[in-house]
């Protein structure tokens, strides 16, 4: 038996949901590990639609579980059926849905409210001492659920969004796109993948470092 890996999506495309680079590094540097992938979305409606040629907001209304099916090729759990118990860790990729959808940071920042069903399931994760990975900008979200962890994560070197993170109760550590950092007490890994980019086989080097550093937690 491979280890259970979810993966926890947001939506499909970088500017309202999950970035598809990102999912798909991810889920392609678990597989090649042999690890057995579990995708999963909270089933809501997104917070709005972005047309991805024109970076315009739209008047459509997608679901965020049915988005993010595009990139799991249909197999996707809603996150409410999935359990801590159901996994041996976490990875969270980055795109604008993980702070519009998972929760609103990027409206609300600081003050940001985390969807319920990710918070149970990141929460039940930390809990049970399981490995947490994010991506990009998932760490801010990973940050509001867990403050009272103190955790350490990395967003690259982005200034405002590092000084958000230290006012929930993170620390910010910066780092390189082709790096991750380790929070060891926490069992956390992040990676700046596209908060620093520029280029897929860019942020393509530290995903792959993340995904062995998450199973070689477990």
């Amino acid at each position: 038996m491979g280890k259970k890996i979810g993966v926890l999506l947001a939506g499909c495309g970088v500017y309202d949901g999950s970035e598809i680079q990102e999912a798909v590094l991810t889920m392609l540097y678990l597989d090649q590990a042999h690890a057995d992938i579990i995708c999963m979305a909270p089933n809501m409606e997104q917070y709005h639609v972005i047309d991805h040629l024109s970076g315009t907001e739209t008047a459509e209304k997608r679901n965020v579980l049915v988005e993010s099916a595009r990139i799991a090729r249909g197999e996707i759990k809603d996150l409410k059926d999935v359990q801590a118990s159901d996994m041996d860790a976490i990875i969270i990729p980055g795109g604008f849905g993980a702070a519009k959808n998972l929760s609103d940071f990027a409206i609300n920042n600081v003050q940001a409210k985390v969807h319920p069903e990710v918070q149970r399931i990141i929460t039940d994760m930390i809990n049970s001492k399981k490995p947490v990975g994010a991506l990009c900008i998932a760490p801010a979200t990973l940050t509001k659920i867990i403050a009272d962890k103190q955790p350490e994560v990395t967003i690259g070197n982005d200034i405002g969004t590092a000084d958000a993170i230290k006012k929930m109760g993170g620390k910010h550590v910066t780092c390189a796109v082709d790096q991750t950092h380790i929070d060891k007490d926490n069992k956390i890994v992040t990676t700046p993948a596209y908060m620093l980019g520029p280029n897929i086989k860019d942020v393509a080097v530290g995903i792959e470092k993340l995904v062995a550093e998450v199973l070689a937690m477990i």
